[in-house]
């Protein structure tokens, strides 16, 4: 490869070459380096400092000259080329000479996590009596109370719950939604909104009339056509607050319905923001859907509160959003033309393309990492903690260029420090927990910056193995470190009956730390409940011995990926599990 490119490469965080999960060198492609590069404007001149500036509490940064810091409460500090050590946590404003730029000063570390155990659970398959055919908010609230109350529960992880775009077919991934800054009305109980409890009897009536079965598999459309036909009876058509923010995403959403899920196939007219139209109606009507989506996510917050868990809801954040949607639409400037996913391995010889348009790192810089900020906030509002998916992505992402396989791409890297300041100061100021997704092939760095920074790391009993030693022996729960999140399986893996009947060395390692149990499953929650993590969690598929997985990766139409509801209702569940999680909940005792 030309020097003068390596160097260019470097400058902008654009890997020449990478180490494979073998722990070979690798060199890129030169006309891939070259392709990134020109996605992310390498040519454009640069500021003299940096347009965003990510300090921890104590920190202090050479302006190379005077400047102006306009404090968050409103107040001002001149400063000379250095910047005070004594500055508060916030966001701030820094006035040179020359620049503007976004200052943020973020805590050391959060606080340590309080020890719980809790449900790790994808909402859709919990269904209830008063559910229409999949799990909705209300019954997250239920399953926060109750496993609270009955449980002694201190926590409960949600699959993401981010929005969807609302056309057929209906998004079954909660990991590839429209917007990561809105939420899925696919989620709302219809009776129990403001408008149906304030509705007339006929009304009600042929809202009701609409109530879809519970059936073998989860019917998104068929879900779907039925709240949104309940919806539009209850919908008054009234003023709606929205700020600029909500207008832009209710408009793609009125756009969809008639237009498609995908903005790239739209009228020229439409896939611009600024020069797209829609029905004030149908816009003001997606605005509401929001609204209603907020109320019963706060009282989804509100349960787990007044039930006494020890942590509460943690919501759980996907890598990214769907190329064509919501998201992509209005911030298009902060999203690179490429996709990101994994380089070729073991389990994916070709690589992994998960069709997810990366954020650009520069922009993100420019933009004082406002993205980010609404995604963390949206979050955040709704619940006590954020899991973050694939949380190696703050350091580096694998991008594929448009028009390549993914074996041809590379890493991009991210300023780390920049982004685990912004999370950690959105954090603490919503006074929740962080978890990181460590999982697969990543750097040591991730795992090691992650607790420092007082951010759990995942710990799944499939995967601790000593991976140098002959053999590859389990690591007993009882070694795992104690900041992080530990759970036997997660919804891409077989389950624990799944995995138990196949691997006996489970078995033998429960004998060996004292444990005789009858029934396999639960012997593996007696080998979790050893395990020191602040966090212990199991999903209720493993507790009920389910043998079907939610998820199986690689698989479109051959497997009913998020379609598999939980084989018995609410109703049942919880005396289903009791003995089960038994272990668990003595564990803190």
């Amino acid at each position: 490869m030309d020097e003068q490119l390596r160097r260019l490469a470097e400058a902008h965080g654009v890997a020449t070459h990478y180490e494979n999960a073998e722990q070979r060198r690798v060199e890129v492609d030169s006309d891939v380096v070259e392709a990134i590069l020109r996605e992310l404007r390498a040519d454009a001149p640069k500021p003299e400092l940096p347009p965003t500036i990510v300090l921890r509490e104590g920190e202090t940064a050479d302006l190379k000259g005077p400047a102006v810091v306009h404090l968050e409460d409103g107040t001002e500090r001149r400063t000379g080329r250095h910047l005070p050590e004594d500055l508060p946590l916030g966001w701030h404003r820094i006035v040179t000479k020359d620049q503007e730029i976004t200052l943020a000063v973020a805590p050391r570390r959060l606080p340590d996590v309080p020890r719980a155990w809790g449900w790790m659970l994808q909402l859709y398959a919990a269904r209830s009596d008063e559910s229409w055919g999949m799990g909705d908010f209300c019954d997250l609230a239920t399953i926060a109370r109750r496993s609270s109350l009955e449980l002694d529960a201190g926590v409960l992880l949600v699959n993401p719950v981010q929005a969807i775009s609302p056309t057929h077919p209906v998004e079954r991934s909660p990991y590839s939604p429209s917007s990561r800054r809105y939420a899925n009305p696919l989620y709302l109980r219809i009776s129990d909104t403001s408008a149906y409890l304030t509705a007339d009897e006929e009304t009600r009536r042929k809202v009701d009339a609409l109530k879809p079965p519970n059936r073998e598999l989860i019917d998104y459309d068929e879900i779907w056509d039925a709240k949104r036909k309940a919806l539009e009876l209850l919908w008054r058509d009234e003023p709606q607050e929205m700020d600029e923010d909500l207008r832009t995403f209710a408009t793609f959403c009125a756009i969809a319905e008639t237009e498609g899920p995908d903005w790239r196939q739209w009228p020229a007219r439409q896939q611009n923001p600024e020069t797209a139209t829609a029905s004030s109606e149908r816009i003001r009507f997606h605005a509401w859907l929001q609204h209603l989506c907020i109320a019963q996510l706060d009282e989804v917050r509100l349960a787990a509160h007044e039930a006494g868990m020890a942590v509460g809801v943690i919501h759980d954040l996907p890598v990214g959003v769907h190329p064509g949607g919501a998201d992509t639409w209005a911030q298009r400037s902060v999203y690179a033309r490429a996709t990101v996913g994994a380089p070729p391995d073991a389990f994916a010889k070709d690589g992994q393309d998960w069709n997810l348009p990366p954020w650009r790192p520069d922009k993100l810089a420019e933009t004082g990492y406002a993205p980010f900020v609404q995604v963390l906030r949206s979050v955040l509002r709704h619940g006590d903690g954020i899991r973050i998916d694939h949380v190696a992505g703050l350091w580096r992402l694998w991008w594929i260029p448009e028009g390549e396989p993914p074996s041809r791409g590379t890493y991009v890297y991210y300023d780390a420090d920049a982004m685990l300041g912004v999370l950690a100061l959105e954090a603490h100021r919503a006074g929740a927990v962080v978890v990181g997704e460590d999982l697969g092939t990543v750097e040591p760095v991730v795992t090691k910056t992650l607790q420092e920074n007082g951010m759990l790391t995942s710990a799944v009993l499939w995967f601790q193995r000593d991976w140098d030693a002959p053999g590859h022996p389990i690591v007993p729960p009882r070694q795992w470190n104690q900041h992080a999140m530990a759970s036997i399986s997660t919804h891409d893996l077989p389950t624990a009956a799944t995995y138990l009947s196949e691997h006996p060395d489970f078995g033998e390692l429960m004998a060996a730390e004292g444990l005789d149990p009858a029934d396999p499953v639960e012997g593996a929650h007696a080998l979790l409940a050893q395990a020191p993590c602040a966090l212990v969690l199991t999903s209720p598929q493993d507790a009920l011995g389910e043998t079907r997985q939610p998820n199986l990766p690689g698989t479109i139409d051959e497997y009913p990926n998020w379609r598999i509801p939980l084989p018995v209702p609410l109703d049942e569940f919880f005396s289903r599990v009791r003995s089960v999680v038994r272990p668990l909940r003595v564990r803190d005792r």
